[in-house]
């Protein structure tokens, strides 16, 4: 049978809503911070809950993180992810990522969050502020920042040359599950960045594959689907000439537009090691 999500977008309202109040119930939470796609009012049946657990200060330690989410809903799995993040699935196939960290310095962190994550509606992101310093820090962020282009897409032409000239080595070598790696989860997404910045839509920045589709124009989306591949010699070597020739016209493009000089000398080199 296919999957068909148990959960949905009310569900995931009444979830944050529950969140809402065993949060304002339980005395050694001084905030709570939603992120992701419900604060940026995208959510759906098949997204996440994300939130920052701010336990007062030297409390968190002994803070049960997996008690307190479990007053959420039932768990079928919950563990301490490789990034420290309590990641829960719940009984509906619901997933969650919950950071439990100490007030005082998580808090005082958030403004810095600046350019790096957007909530449109602070007032509905802070779902308790005992203190009031998380709401203050929270509207620091009401305002979407993009990222400087000029600077942010000469980066990303010296990333995309340095990488695929890496990717053309570790494919002279013979390591094709390597090189099929390094292309989709290195390559791919500076890719993706830089042709965001051309196109001007920069609004999924820091996962530039989300809603792909809707974003970018159908030629862009065909250029990318052209550098994906099963991981088979054959296919992993076209598909990085692929990529590299649509990483050179993006980055020609780039250097037109914001007025940086690509190194001239290497590109072609990359070229040949590809072949």
């Amino acid at each position: 049978m296919p999957y068909r999500p148990v959960s949905s977008s009310a569900a995931l309202d009444r979830r944050v809503e529950r969140l809402r109040r065993i949060s304002e119930d339980e005395p050694l939470l001084d905030g709570v911070l939603l992120y992701g796609s419900w604060t940026l009012g995208e959510a759906d049946a098949h997204s996440d809950i994300e939130a920052y657990l701010f336990v007062r200060d030297g409390e968190a330690e002994g803070f049960d993180g997996r008690g307190f989410v479990e007053r959420l809903a039932p768990l079928k799995l919950a563990y301490t992810n490789m990034y420290g993040i309590l990641a829960v699935v719940f009984d509906d196939l619901m997933r969650g990522e919950f950071h439990v960290e100490e007030a005082g310095p998580g808090i005082a962190a958030v403004a810095g969050w600046r350019g790096m994550v957007h909530l449109p509606d602070p007032g509905a992101a802070v779902l308790l502020d005992r203190s009031g310093r998380l709401g203050a820090a929270a509207r620091e962020l009401a305002e979407f920042v993009p990222p400087e282009p000029g600077a942010t897409a000469r980066q990303l032409a010296d990333e995309l040359a340095n990488w695929t000239l890496m990717l053309g080595h570790v494919l002279a070598r013979g390591e094709v599950a390597r090189g099929h790696a390094l292309l989709h989860t290195v390559i791919a997404p500076q890719q993706l960045q830089l042709c965001r910045l051309l196109r001007g839509s920069t609004a999924h920045w820091l996962t530039p594959s989300r809603a792909l589709e809707a974003d970018l124009p159908a030629g862009d989306v065909e250029r990318y689907r052209g550098t994906t591949c099963a991981a088979r010699e054959a296919e992993v070597r076209g598909a990085a000439r692929a990529s590299w020739e649509w990483s050179g016209e993006l980055l020609r493009e780039a250097s037109r537009r914001w007025g940086f000089a690509l190194p001239a000398s290497l590109l072609p080199e990359i070229t040949e090691i590809l072949r």
